[in-house]
């Protein structure tokens, strides 16, 4: 045989076993990431193609960005509780109200969390130059209308100080969504539960049933255990007010409580609560059907403040 003839044989016989080994380890190989699957959601930036955006650009010029945190939820929640329960319910906006959803950042300002293990907390001035030149990226692109939705209630005065920023420094509109809510609240009657009004706020009842109905297997229920508060005797003096609810005496109480251990206020997370929960109530007596109404009333106020600022400034309007 000619031995160009045979080399050529050779060369083929070599490419057809290795064609065929090829197929096998495809074979063996697995198809798909063993995470959970990401389900794509509408106008939601990350998971947006930019003729989406464009599209999108074509029929609203509003945006719900959240303002979140990354801070210990005691032993039943994760870190990102704020952030996700935030996210979750801007999307759920998003599906009634043709809105932009864009998450900015995971981290807020949260200095007194950080006694206890996963806290990351950022200056509040560095929060707003990040949310502000987000927010000019966004009207370069043609979005015009911002509702901020702080999802953690120490990023507050934060959350205002960027809307007015928004507001004064760029060609943006820009609301606090938290703060104009009240009007569109329809009445939901949550499940009965226990009629006796005691302390109940961090990583408590309600932030747990939010998150057993927003992020149900992030949930550790039986991890939860009722905290141990150790206040200052003059908040602990307080307290039959804040739960009463006295309007002052929640305000007072709230100024000094949970607050930076280098503050000396004595009041950090770490120094008023053993498991990081700020509640005597027992996380425990969460529920879904509790978290479920709590969101469908504020996306129901959500949808309806959207949709009466869309009657008062259509979009597009210069």
């Amino acid at each position: 045989m000619n031995r160009s003839i045979g080399r050529s044989v050779v060369i083929a016989i070599v490419a057809v076993a290795l064609n065929q080994a090829t197929l096998h380890a495809q074979d063996l190989l697995p198809t798909e990431s063993p995470l959970p699957r990401i389900e794509k959601v509408r106008n939601y930036l990350p998971h947006m193609t930019r003729p989406e955006v464009q599209e999108l650009l074509s029929r609203s010029d509003m945006v719900i960005i959240p303002v979140a945190s990354l801070e210990q939820h005691g032993l039943h929640l994760p870190i990102g509780t704020d952030y996700l329960n935030g996210v979750e319910r801007a999307k759920l906006i998003a599906q009634q109200a043709d809105v932009l959803v864009a998450p900015i950042l995971l981290p807020g300002q949260s200095p007194y969390h950080m006694g206890f293990e996963g806290t990351i907390t950022l200056p509040s001035s560095l929060i707003q130059e990040v949310y502000v030149e987000a927010v000019k990226s966004l009207v370069r692109h043609g979005f015009k209308r911002f509702l901020m939705l702080n999802a953690h209630g120490g990023n507050a005065a934060t959350t205002r100080f960027i809307v007015d920023r928004i507001n004064q420094e760029t060609a943006g509109i820009a609301v606090d969504l938290g703060s104009v809510l009240g009007p569109f609240r329809p009445e939901i009657n949550e499940p009965s539960g226990s009629t006796v009004a005691v302390f109940d706020r961090h990583g408590g009842t309600g932030e747990t049933s939010n998150s057993m109905y927003l992020t149900p297997a992030l949930v550790d229920l039986e991890a939860a255990v009722p905290a141990e508060l150790m206040l200052p005797p003059h908040m602990e003096a307080m307290l039959p007010d804040v739960v009463s609810g006295d309007p002052t005496a929640l305000t007072v109480f709230l100024a000094e409580g949970l607050k930076d251990e280098g503050t000396g206020k004595g009041t950090s997370a770490e120094e008023m609560t053993s498991t990081g929960v700020w509640g005597v109530r027992d996380p425990r007596e969460a529920s879904a059907q509790r978290g479920w109404a709590d969101t469908a009333s504020m996306v129901a106020a959500a949808v309806g403040f959207i949709e009466r600022w869309n009657q008062l400034r259509p979009p597009g309007t210069r």
